[in-house]
């Protein structure tokens, strides 16, 4: 509940780009920092201390203050009055949701046996995809709502615009979260090196221990970098090519995304634990990533296909289907990455593999989609061959790169297992 809370406050500002520019006189440029480089720059920048804390303290107490801080600044967003008011509440947000993932992680990991991580990890990747569909859905359906009522006063504040409302609204659920956490038990730590305090590693530490295992964190890294970079592009200019190619308005494509995310996801991460749990009880050392594989290699074809359809409908079945196929490995490759890693460097693994996966992927996915189409192709109306370019290099040099790290993941998985 917690990750999707946080993914619809993240995302809930690029449905509301049209109304705060007009009340707020922003350029393009100005609400695109808005929406971007205030949020990621201070989710990097504060994620690798804030998991180091997390690696060594109460995580339950942190995690709770985490979602305080950025609902408050959720709700902040609707009171801002100019440029520099928004982008500071937006900062507030990227902090508090710097924290969530490495915690969460980290608490999800001593709950569970490592035969059912891969399970574990796929419900909270459902967070993921489930927060984004529901930015869609469930924030128009607000701001829709709203709209016909026009401005509104509330306890002396206003008159507030359906935008404004809109982020209050959605602000609220997560001091609702937050109060949960007084009542949950932070887990008790277990896994290799399972300490804390006093033997929290620093983050030199683990870059060596990374290094040290280069050929078995190599691959990960770098290879599911390479491709968030083609699902981060696609994901920023499916409804400008739906647009451009088919007609869709970008409210019709967002509705449809949304319902299709919500339908194909669940789908795909069921599958995905069940084969990769069915992976871990015939004996494969290296379960979690050879499931992430087999999905690279699969979604492959249909992530090509799409830009290539004759019709939106068609269109969207590849999505569809490219898309419960990536879903499935979510949660394994999530699982795969926790499996190979200390206890008590886990906080710090995991923001460095989002900070990676962020920078390259929310920061250089939508610049490569746009190059193509401006400098190779040179014209707006041919983004279908910028996608389709896109999609033959990326997952494709993503899937070659993780294939070759199988053999040494899995020969560190059985040296875990048979020294534990």
């Amino acid at each position: 509940m917690t990750l999707t809370i946080s993914y619809v406050d993240r995302g809930v500002v690029n449905l509301l780009v049209e109304p705060i520019k007009a009340d707020l006189h922003l350029s393009d440029t100005q609400i695109s920092l808005v929406m971007g480089f205030a949020f990621i720059t201070f989710y990097l920048i504060l994620g690798l201390p804030l998991a180091r804390v997390i690696d060594g303290g109460p995580r339950r107490a942190i995690l709770g203050t985490c979602v305080t801080i950025w609902s408050v600044a959720t709700g902040l967003c609707g009171l801002a009055q100019s440029f520099f008011q928004l982008a500071l509440f937006r900062v507030g947000v990227g902090a508090g949701e710097a924290g969530v993932a490495p915690a969460i992680s980290s608490m999800v990991s001593d709950l569970f046996p490592p035969h059912k991580l891969p399970r574990a990890m796929s419900m909270l990747a459902f967070a993921f995809i489930g927060g984004n569909a529901l930015a869609l859905l469930l924030g128009g359906f607000v701001l829709g709502s709203l709209s016909t009522s026009g401005p509104l006063t509330i306890l002396g504040m206003g008159p507030l615009k359906p935008w404004q409302l809109t982020f209050l609204a959605v602000g609220l659920p997560g001091l609702f979260a937050a109060l949960l956490y007084l009542t949950v038990p932070d887990p008790v730590r277990r896994g290799g090196h399972a300490t804390a305090g006093k033997d929290t590693p620093t983050l030199v530490e683990v870059l060596r221990y990374i290094r040290k295992n280069a050929s078995v964190f190599g691959p990960m890294f770098i290879g599911l970098a390479l491709h968030s970079v083609a699902f981060f592009g696609t994901l920023a200019w499916s409804p400008a090519f739906f647009s451009r190619t088919h007609g869709w308005s970008p409210a019709h494509y967002g509705s449809v995304a949304g319902i299709v995310g919500l339908v194909a996801s669940p789908i795909g991460l069921m599958i995905g634990f069940r084969i990769t749990e069915s992976f871990i009880r015939k004996g494969y050392d290296d379960a979690s990533l050879r499931l992430v594989v087999w999905a690279t290699w699969l979604a492959l074809p249909f992530h090509i296909a799409m830009p290539l359809m004759p019709n939106p409908y068609l269109a969207v079945g590849m999505i569809a289907i490219s898309g419960a196929i990536g879903v499935s490995a979510i949660g394994s490759q999530n699982a795969a990455m926790m499996m190979v890693t200390p206890n008590r460097m886990r906080g710090q693994m995991t923001a460095l593999f989002l900070a990676m996966y962020n920078v390259i992927g929310f920061g250089a996915g939508p610049t490569v989609v746009a190059v193509l189409t401006d400098f190779v192709f040179g014209r707006e109306a041919l983004l279908r061959w910028a996608l389709l370019c896109t999609a033959l290099v990326l997952p494709a040099g993503s899937a070659i790169l993780l294939t070759l790290g199988l053999k040494p993941y899995g020969e560190e998985v059985a040296r875990i297992r048979t020294t534990a």
